[in-house]
C-alpha cells in the first residue's frame, strides 16, 4: 500500500509524490481546513486537544481519516501502510491521537519537519483495528513528513516507540520491510550500490528500489517549473501498482487507487485518480484559510470534467467524523 518519493534538488521547488495504494475504495475527496479549527485527538482517555495554527489541504479516506496533505507553511506528511507497526500498550500520561487524526494534528500545528519531531515524546498514536484480514490487527501505519527546507523523516512506531529516520537524504519511502531494512536491500541493486537487476514487480521492497534508482537519474535542474512536477509524477507513476493486481490478503501489493504531488516550495497540491486521464491542482494561496471560514470539499469523482486549477470547485462540508483510537474500521459502516 503507497510509495513515497521527495524531490529536494538545491535551487528547485521541493516536490513530494505519493501513490495511495489499497484493495477497495477509500472514498477519497480533497478537503479545505481553515485555521483555528479546535480539535481533539480522538481518543477516549487523554485525548490531545489544540486549535489549528495553519490551513491545510488533505486527503481524506473514508470520510473519517487523513492519509495525505499539506500545510499552508509548507508541511507535507504521508501515512502509508507497515505491517510491523506495533503501537504497544496506551500510556494515558501521555496525550493520545488516533493513527486516524495524526497527520492532521501535525499539519495544524507545525511548520517543519524538525518541530514534529520535538513535539511527538509528549503524545502517543493510539491504534485503530481493522478487520480486512482474518484476524482482528491494530491499525499498521507509518508517516513520513518533509518541509519546504528540503528536510525529511519517517516515523515509524515498532515496540511501542517512535523509531526516527530524518535528513535531506530520506527520499524514498514504500511499506514492508521497515526502513533500515529496505535501506540495506536497496544496496543489492545495480546503480545503488550492488549487481542486481532493477526489480520489476508490485513488491514494497521492489517499488523503493525502482524509486531510489529513478529518483536519483531524474536531472538535477529541469528545463522549468512544469517539467519539474513532471519529472516527479513519471517516477511516482513508474512504481505504481497496475489497475487488476488485488490481493485483500496481502494489502502491500494492491492497485493505485489516486496519486498526489504536494509542491511545498510554492503551496500547490496535485491530485489524480488513476482511473480518471486528468490531473486537478489546488494553489494553497487562492483558498480562504481564514479562521471562521468554512471547511470546503472537492469530489473529482463527481466533478469528473474538472481539469488544471480547481480552488474555486470546492464546496461547504461539515468536520470529518474522525475513526477513534480503539475502534474498529469497517468500510461497510462509514
Amino acid at each position: 500500500m503507497c510509495s513515497r518519493i521527495l524531490f529536494n534538488k538545491d535551487g528547485q521547488p521541493i516536490l513530494v509524490g505519493r501513490n495511495e495504494d489499497w484493495f477497495e475504495d477509500l472514498q477519497t475527496k480533497v478537503y479545505v481546513f481553515p485555521r483555528g479549527m479546535k480539535r481533539d485527538g480522538a481518543v477516549d482517555e487523554n485525548p490531545a486537544t489544540w486549535t489549528s495554527k495553519y490551513g491545510s489541504v488533505v486527503g481524506a479516506c473514508y470520510n473519517a481519516a487523513i492519509t495525505d496533505g499539506m500545510n499552508e507553511a509548507g508541511l507535507n506528511s504521508n501515512l502509508l501502510y507497515l505491517a510491523e507497526s506495533d503501537f504497544g500498550p496506551r500510556d494515558v500520561t501521555k496525550a493520545g491521537i488516533s493513527v486516524s487524526i495524526f497527520s492532521q494534528w501535525m499539519l495544524d500545528n507545525f511548520a517543519t519537519v524538525d518541530e514534529v519531531i520535538n513535539a511527538l515524546e509528549d503524545v502517543q498514536i493510539v491504534p485503530i483495528y481493522m478487520m480486512h484480514f482474518e484476524d482482528k490487527v491494530q491499525s499498521p501505519f507509518h508517516y513520513s513528513i518533509a518541509d519546504k527546507t528540503g528536510d525529511s523523516a519517517v516515523i515509524e512506531v515498532l515496540d511501542g516507540k517512535f523509531g526516527i529516520h530524518r535528513g535531506r537524504d530520506v527520499t524514498v519511502m514504500t511499506n514492508s520491510p521497515p526502513y533500515k531494512d529496505q535501506l540495506a536491500n536497496m544496496k543489492q541493486y545495480v546503480g545503488l550500490g550492488g549487481d542486481k537487476p532493477l526489480p520489476g514487480g508490485s513488491q514494497a521492497d521492489e517499488r523503493f528500489v525502482r524509486g531510489a534508482y529513478y529518483l536519483s537519474a531524474l536531472p538535477e535542474e529541469p528545463a522549468d517549473y512544469h517539467e519539474a512536477v513532471a519529472n516527479v509524477l513519471s517516477v511516482i507513476r513508474n512504481m505504481s501498482t497496475p489497475w487488476g493486481v488485488n490481493d485483500p490478503a496481502r494489502p502491500n501489493v494492491s492497485p493505485t487507487r489516486w496519486r498526489t504531488i504536494s509542491d511545498l516550495t510554492n503551496g500547490r497540491y496535485y491530485f489524480e485518480f488513476t482511473q480518471n486521464p486528468t490531473v486537478v491542482w489546488i494553489d494553497l494561496h487562492k483558498l480562504n484559510l481564514e479562521e471562521g471560514a468554512p471547511i470546503a470539499r472537492f469530489d473529482l469523482k463527481k466533478d469528473i470534467c474538472a481539469t488544471g486549477e480547481v480552488s474555486d470547485r470546492f464546496n461547504p462540508a461539515k468536520e470529518l467524523t474522525w475513526l477513534r483510537g480503539g475502534s474498529l474500521l469497517n468500510p461497510a459502516d462509514l
